[in-house]
Order: C-alpha cells, then structure tokens, then sequence
C-alpha cells in the first residue's frame, strides 16, 4: 500500500488547562518499525490512544492506511492490533478462553480462532498456561497474551504501547523475533518505549515527542545523527545529564 501505515494530522488533546497533545502530525511508513519516544508525561499513550480510536481526540484525527479512524471506525480498526499500556482484560477466563472470545469479537470462525490461538499460545511460550485463569498470569504473561489478541486477526499495523515492559530476557526476544517477522512479511509496527537502546537496536524510524509536540521524526540514522539515540533524546527534550549536585551527603554513608 502506498498510504501512510499511520497518518497522524494536527492530532490534539487538552485535559483541564494540559495540553496532552498538541497539534502533533506524524506518517508512519508502511513496512516500517517505528519507534515513538519521550519523556514521562509526554503524550505518547494519548497520541497512541487517540489514533486506534480508543480516545476521542479534541481536534485533527488519525488515519490507518487511508481509512479515517473515526468516520470509518470498522474498517480503520480491522486493519490495526493493539496492545496498550495497563492493558485491562477479562481476567476470569484462561488465555485460551480469552483469545477465543476475542477472535469471535472480530469476525473469525471458531477453527481459524482455534489453530490461530493455538499457534500463537505455542510460539509465545504460554501452551502449559493456557488453562490458567488470566487473574492469575505474570505480568510478563499478561503482555504475552496481550500481544496474542493484538496478532490473531492478522492485522496490517501493529501499535504497541511499552511491549517490553516486566518481560523477561527470554521473553523479550521472542516477542523482538514476531515483531521483526511482521515488519519483514510487510506489517507496520509502532512501539512506544523509554528503552532507547532497544528502539535504536529494533526500529528503522523514530519520533521525538515531549509536551505533547513531535520535536524530531525521520530515520533513526537521522534522528540520532553522529551520536547514540539516547544523547540524541537528551537534547531534544532539554534534559540534563549528572543530576546528583547537592547529594554529597550520600557519600558520608559509606564512610
């Protein structure tokens, strides 16, 4: 598709007198791993929100491969998986129950949810839990599940929200190892984190928001320039490195 996987124009947000988002404009190239980043409080989950129609936003609106999220919200939403940050699910079902009921939600016959959600459970190492009831999964487990409704109905976009976060190492190379199986099968991928490294090491583009505005987007080659991702952000968002002046107190406790 030569359409913008996911379009973002003059997005906006605004909670009593904060300005969550603000006028943020964003094209996220299909087939591309698109890393977003900032600061706490930057806006990330709200932009995230608001573009698969989990928020209305105040003004501008958000476009998945062409499809308006909001005029035309079934088709828009057919086409995108989503894992949002403090993902809130049915918790008395077990994973296998849970992904059968989300694969009926969408429109799916109960084999194509059966073989899909079997085969999801198997890759993502969850099989000897699918019995177990949902209230009682890791946090770890539950981001493994997450991601599984997110996948199952074959969507052309992922948009994931802090995928890593409470995952083991083992874990988090499988799920590194689906992610870059969708984007080379021609998926799109939009993974919020703080990790840099993991954005610089996973992602071919990046945006930079903080105080709600987009301060830089491109390739991450751009983005970064001669430096590291990290020192890049940095400077972007007007932070400071050290940090510690005025803690010389903590010294004496060694002593």
């Amino acid at each position: 598709m030569s359409e913008p996987a996911l379009e973002l124009y003059r997005l906006r947000k605004q909670f009593g007198t904060t300005k969550a988002v603000d006028d943020v404009n964003l094209e996220v190239p299909p087939g591309s791993f698109f890393g977003l980043v900032g600061p706490n409080g930057a806006g990330k989950t709200t932009a995230l929100s608001m573009a698969v129609g989990l928020l209305r936003p105040d003004g501008g609106g958000a476009r998945i491969f062409g499809v308006d999220v909001w005029a035309r919200p079934e088709e828009a939403k057919a086409m995108v998986g989503v894992l949002p940050d403090g993902l809130s699910i049915p918790e008395r079902l077990t994973g296998r129950e849970l992904l059968t009921y989300m694969g009926l939600l969408r429109g799916l016959d109960r084999v194509t949810v059966a073989e899909r959600g079997h085969e999801l459970l198997g890759v993502l190492e969850l099989l000897d839990a699918e019995r177990t009831l949902v209230i009682d999964y890791s946090a770890g487990m539950r981001k493994k599940i997450g991601l599984a409704m997110a996948l199952l109905h074959a969507p052309k976009l992922l948009v994931l929200d802090e995928p890593f976060e409470a995952v083991d190492p083992v874990s988090a190379s499988t799920i590194r190892t689906i992610l870059q199986r969708f984007v080379a099968s021609g998926g799109a991928v939009v993974l919020s984190s703080h990790v840099m490294a993991l954005v610089e090491q996973l992602c071919s583009h990046v945006a930079v928001i903080t105080k709600g505005r987009v301060v830089a987007t491109g390739s991450v080659d751009d983005v970064r320039g001669g430096g590291s991702l990290e020192d890049a952000f940095v400077h972007l968002v007007g932070g400071r490195t050290g940090g510690a002046e005025g803690l010389s107190w903590l010294a004496s406790s060694s002593e």
